[in-house]
């Protein structure tokens, strides 16, 4: 899958936006047609052609998908949960193409109608077919376009990560017989360092001080 930048996803929602626009005034032509369903007919191919092409122009086909790792595979479908889109990443078929239509019930109703009503009943149809077309194909884009977002955001924070690296500085070794302990923090907190070679009175003195061990 590439890796977009920003200005490259704007230009593809641009391109989509303009591919959907066609399809929707294909849409509405086909209100002209005298024929019962010939409309619906004709929006489902219409949808079946659109939306996987949507698709594979965001790189978020059904194909795209497959070729991922399982890691990054779950990660883009856990983007695409997130939007609420059920038509991203996968094989658009004609049930799924009438399921979303069903939900569209009342405009097709409306848009039947219309069509009974002479002359100006034809260009309410092709209206309603056309503004129809425009709202599921732009809704489409929209969602491919804020996953194909998240997802260049979420790569690009994943590759800043690798570059991180803790610096190691080296180590000083202790010489033989010398201990180093650091006393709790306060105002009197400080480092005690003690050797072997210590003054006897000033041992005595450590030991008496609960703070500091040789």
């Amino acid at each position: 899958m590439t890796l977009h930048t920003v200005e490259d996803l704007d230009r593809i929602r641009q391109e989509c936006r303009s591919m959907v626009t066609k399809r929707a005034i294909a849409s509405g032509g086909t209100a002209l047609i005298p024929l019962p369903g010939a409309d619906v007919f004709a929006d489902v191919g219409i949808l079946m052609q659109l939306l996987p092409a949507i698709n594979a122009k965001f790189g978020l086909s059904e194909r795209d998908l497959s070729g991922l790792d399982a890691e990054t595979k779950s990660m883009v479908y856990g983007l695409i949960t997130s939007v609420g889109s059920s038509l991203i990443g996968r094989v658009v078929t004609k049930e799924i193409i009438l399921h979303l239509l069903q939900k569209l019930g009342l405009r097709i109703a409306t848009r039947h109608a219309a069509k009974l009503v002479p002359i100006l009943g034809q260009g309410l149809a092709a209206a309603l077919g056309f503004t129809a077309m425009r709202m599921i194909g732009n809704r489409h884009v929209d969602e491919c376009y804020e996953v194909a977002k998240r997802l260049m955001r979420q790569r690009a924070a994943e590759k800043r990560a690798d570059g991180w690296t803790v610096p190691q500085a080296p180590l000083k070794p202790i010489p033989a017989g010398r201990v180093i302990q650091l006393l709790p923090p306060g105002s009197e907190g400080r480092t005690k360092q003690a050797s072997e070679e210590e003054d006897p009175t000033e041992r005595m003195l450590n030991r008496n001080n609960p703070r500091i061990r040789v």
